[in-house]
């Protein structure tokens, strides 16, 4: 393929996706990446894409997403809750994966009472938050360090996670809808999500209501690959959130719903059961997903 024909196409992906890895470009137009980085380098001195470390965009194709200042002060007690609730799921000498984020950094601060466990994570605020766990094993992916959320990304943090299989990845993300599942709205967060889900034999989701129904730019899991979903209870008039939970309920996610005024640690969830679909209107509590 000659080199117009091949940043052509290289055009056309990146037009047709919003942001395309470099890995995927040389997959496609079937050269290494080292020639599709010059084209992309090539394009970009014309003002037809822009270059990140990784991949490339449209111009003005990355999604802006507020930094962990602001993260760290939204839905505080929903996120307790829902970190509350997940922590039942893990048991003692478990090996799992923890993705970056806020409420797995909430996560990681009752995981610290496991014993026996093994956290491999990306997360710089996860490995802090068990840093003085004596009976918790910590494991750090390698990877270029993203300011915003603290989390490790890039190459490195993905072949880092090459022939590790864990029981469980407990990840956030930016939406999460029924159609699409969890998405983020960065695209080496997201890469780096898609390879903690290929290391574990379930998939938990922790998100608070109100990324519920929301759509970003990079999906993450897809629905047919989350096992359970952690939020909070949506508020009343919350319609939106409310049939998202019930879509999701439909298409096989087993939901754990917390409030946020719970006082009590919870009861362990039980193993994923596909063939109870929830009724509407109802929006579940824990108590509804014990067996009977």
């Amino acid at each position: 393929m000659f080199a117009a024909e091949r940043r052509q196409l290289i055009l056309e992906m990146v037009r047709a996706n919003g942001a395309v890895s470099l890995r995927e470009l040389a997959r496609v137009v079937q050269t290494s990446e080292v020639t599709v980085r010059r084209d992309v380098r090539a394009l970009e001195a014309e003002g037809l894409l822009d270059r990140r470390h990784g991949g490339a965009v449209l111009p003005g194709g990355f999604t802006r997403e507020s930094g962990f200042p602001q993260k760290s002060h939204l839905a505080t007690a929903e996120k307790t809750a829902i970190a509350d609730l997940a922590a039942s799921l893990v048991d003692e000498g478990e090996a799992i994966v923890v993705g970056a984020g806020t409420t797995t950094q909430e996560l990681a601060r009752r995981l610290a009472r496991v014993p026996g466990l093994t956290v491999v994570t990306n997360s710089l605020l996860v490995a802090q938050a068990l840093a003085h766990a004596n009976r918790v094993e910590v494991v750090m992916t390698g990877g270029t360090l993203r300011g915003s959320n603290y989390g490790l990304v890039g190459s490195g943090a993905e072949q880092s996670l090459q022939g590790l299989r864990v029981s469980r990845a407990f990840l956030s993300g930016a939406g999460l809808t029924a159609e699409r599942g969890l998405s983020t709205s960065n695209m080496l967060a997201a890469s780096v999500d898609r390879a903690l889900v290929q290391a574990a034999a379930e998939v938990v989701v922790l998100a608070d209501h109100t990324k519920l129904g929301s759509d970003t730019m990079f999906q993450t899991v897809p629905t047919d690959l989350i096992t359970h979903l952690v939020t909070d209870e949506p508020p009343a008039g919350d319609d939106r959130a409310a049939t998202e939970l019930q879509a999701l309920a439909d298409r096989g996610v087993q939901l754990a719903v917390a409030s946020a005024a719970q006082a009590e640690p919870p009861a362990p969830l039980p193993a994923p059961r596909r063939s109870h679909p929830l009724r509407p209107p109802t929006v579940p509590r824990l108590a509804d997903l014990r067996p009977r």
